[in-house]
């Protein structure tokens, strides 16, 4: 390379380098003006979670649906609101648990898998990866509990929680009662007990050892006609030793934590409701026609309150001061023979347990053999994903503080309604518990963990009932819709469904409908309702600024001022919609984008026709710059929801995507994004679209 090379080289340089200062600097003076003027206000950073699937099975159609898009869409939303850099999406495989064994026992007696349960599992996480890759899930990780990096993190952090939490002295260790199958000889977890949910008004037929399928927990002993899963024998109680957080103390902190869910207009109502249904007093129901049998025994009760049963109900309450007392009073019950029931309550939340196959536990006291249930585990391995992100990142072991502690933080944990116990009571009271402590050092800390937002999604139906992997009704797997719809269509379908408000019904033509239906044109597919907005009216409204672009004004996007109507409807529009995702209401965003697009698609359809009649060269020049600026902004309100495609056009526009999908800027015209001599000119080229094109696809079956 001679000097004159090297001489515009170096110039070449200057330029891009001053070019990148001056775009930071007009970001960062938008960024400071939009954020002193607008109503909301975002953390500086965030963590988004997307719970966990176990790792005994694929993914159906519900994990996507009910907490992966919304999770997804929330977490695009914020890395072009906040910053990419600022954003951490993380979820993995939950690898540890009874289902897993359980599913692992079963394959490998069938003789459908011979390889160890560690295999297993990492078999059912790499088709789980596989899934959420192909509907366009932006996860900052996917590993696992036991998997990877990830699980090297996860084995440390669950052994620095629980000894925080002894240390704070709210482990208790406790003596309690275990099944025990005698023919099989084991001790018996989790799924490998059946039978009915003791929990008084729960209508659950798949009662586990310690908590049902609708998620409500109960003592082991408790549970109604409880059936091994090995030998389909009733087993025995035994008694075993393990930690337990004592959940209980901390009645008095969560109704204070209910009230101010309440006042707060941004939490879903079901998240206090839900919650408030564990902190009454510790309740049994006894049936009426045993009150003479339990008024024989009534004196040998804990002190105790009797309320006679309401007019139409077939149990009257007897209510205890604590749960020990409830305890000491099942023991009387069950010795005169008399059958009762069990209400809500914060009953001490298991943290140990005897499952071969879990994380490791550590030793306290010389309580030694242990490794932890995987439900509190699962609570904090979130934290443990985002030590593991910033770990391949670079960035220092304690920059995870940035994101859970920072007093400008906020970590969004997107759940379904039946996990809230284990989200927003029991990790809400240990979080509580470590308030004072820091997790890794264990020293006194000014900004301990801080409670997350809960973004709790009601059940989404198949059809009109709940769909279960375990149930009785069989789900598509969220592989076998995409055999019938393409991604966008679903991901826009699910968002609008509208979870966050109520349970939902999903009605799949393909799979719901009789062989007449699917034959019918006439019957409609709930589920192209959205989609209809993204291959009709979004994408003929980005056809038509390309293709007119190309036709009248020599492949280039003219520049200048946006008619004052565009600009107010960009505003407005905005604004609305920065305050309906600060709220999380996913559904209405699509109602708000549907307005949107058809609002500007019509704006073209009108100007473009007016100019032509009245052969107005400067109105079809603005009628083109005013539909250019909208089709920016409907991109990136679009894009959290519809990614591929609002890239697509970002690329046919030829603009950085980094710059594109942001919100730093003034939003008053094109000219934001462009060159000086860009602005000069008046114009800026973009890229020429082949005839006939599609932003937005149908899928091949429905042509």
């Amino acid at each position: 390379m001679n000097d004159r090379d090297i001489a515009l080289e170096e110039a070449g340089a200057a330029e891009e380098d001053a070019a990148a200062a001056e775009r930071a600097e007009r970001w960062r003076a938008a960024f400071e003006r939009r954020e002193s003027t607008r109503e909301v206000r975002w953390p500086r950073r965030a963590v988004v979670t997307a719970g966990m699937p176990y790792g005994n099975k694929a993914l159906h159609f519900g994990h996507i649906a009910g907490v992966f898009v919304p999770a997804d869409c929330f977490a695009r939303f914020l890395r072009d609101r906040i910053g990419a850099g600022n954003v951490r999406f993380v979820s993995g495989t939950d690898c540890f648990g009874s289902p897993i064994n359980e599913g692992y026992r079963k394959l490998v007696e069938a003789g459908e898998f011979d390889g160890s349960i560690a295999e297993y599992v990492k078999r059912n996480h790499d088709a789980q990866k596989a899934t959420l890759d192909a509907y366009g899930i932006s996860l900052s990780i996917y590993e696992g509990s036991g998997l990877g990096h990830a699980g090297e993190v996860h084995r440390h952090i669950s052994e620095r929680f629980i000894t925080e939490l002894h240390e704070a002295g709210v482990l208790q260790r406790r003596s309690t009662l275990q099944f025990f199958d005698v023919q099989a000889n084991t001790f018996l977890n989790g799924r490998q007990v059946v039978g009915h949910c003791p929990v008084q008004g729960c209508k659950s037929e798949h009662g586990y050892a310690d908590e049902c399928d609708l998620g409500h927990s109960y003592a082991p002993e408790d549970l109604i006609a409880p059936k091994s899963t090995l030998t389909g024998t009733v087993p025995e109680m035994r008694p075993v030793e393990n930690w337990y957080f004592d959940l209980p103390a901390y009645r008095d902190f969560l109704r204070g934590y209910v009230d101010e869910l309440r006042a707060d207009p941004e939490v879903r109502a079901i998240v206090p409701q839900v919650i408030e249904e564990f902190l009454g007093a510790p309740v049994m129901y006894v049936k009426n026609d045993l009150r003479e049998q339990f008024d024989a025994v009534a004196e040998k009760l804990p002190a105790h309150t009797l309320r006679e049963a309401e007019k139409g109900k077939q149990s009257f309450e007897v209510g205890f001061a604590s749960i020990d007392e409830r305890d000491e009073a099942r023991g009387v019950l069950e010795a005169a023979g008399i059958r009762f029931r069990t209400g809500k309550a914060l009953v001490p939340f298991r943290i140990t347990g005897n499952i071969e196959w879990g994380v490791e536990a550590p030793v306290i006291d010389g309580l030694e053999g242990l490794t932890v249930w995987c439900w509190p585990e699962s609570l904090w391995a979130p934290i443990s994903f985002t030590m593991a992100a910033n770990d391949a990142l670079g960035l220092p072991r304690g920059s995870w503080r940035d994101w859970w502690c920072a007093p400008d933080a906020q970590v969004f944990q997107f759940i379904g309604q039946d996990n809230l116990y284990f989200y927003g009571v029991a990790q809400t009271a240990m979080w509580e518990a470590l308030s004072k402590r820091d997790l890794l050092s264990g020293q006194p800390t000014d900004e301990p963990l801080r409670q997350t937002r809960l973004v709790a999604n009601h059940h989404i139906l198949f059809g009109n009932k709940k769909a279960s992997s375990s149930g009785a009704v069989k789900p598509p797997t969220a592989d076998e819709l995409l055999e019938h719809y393409t991604v966008e269509q679903l991901r826009a379908h699910f968002l609008a469904l509208g979870l966050d408000q109520k349970s939902v019904g999903f009605k799949p033509k393909p799979f719901l409908a009789t062989e007449e239906e699917k034959a019918d044109p006439r019957v409609a597919d709930p589920v192209l309702k959205e989609g209809a907005l993204l291959t009709n009216v979004f994408n003929r409204l980005a056809r038509s600024c390309f293709y007119e672009a190309q036709k009248n004004f020599g492949g280039r996007m003219p520049l200048g001022a946006p008619s004052p109507e565009a600009v107010e409807k960009v505003h407005d529009t905005m604004r609305t919609y920065d305050f309906t995702m600060h709220r999380v209401e996913l559904h209405a965003i699509m109602s708000q984008m549907d307005e949107f697009i058809r609002w500007a698609n019509k704006r073209w359809t009108d100007g473009i026709r007016a100019a032509t009649n009245d052969d107005d060269a400067a109105a079809r020049r603005q009628v083109l710059l005013d539909s250019f600026y909208l089709l920016r902004v409907a991109c990136l309100l679009m894009h959290p929801v519809v990614p591929a495609g609002c890239e697509l056009i970002c690329d046919y526009l030829d603009f950085a995507p980094e710059d594109f999908f942001s919100w730093n800027y003034d939003f008053e015209d094109m000219g934001e994004l462009c060159s000086a001599g860009e602005i000069d000119a008046g114009s800026h080229p973009v890229r020429e679209l082949p005839p006939r094109f599609d932003f937005f696809k149908k899928h091949p079956s429905q042509l």
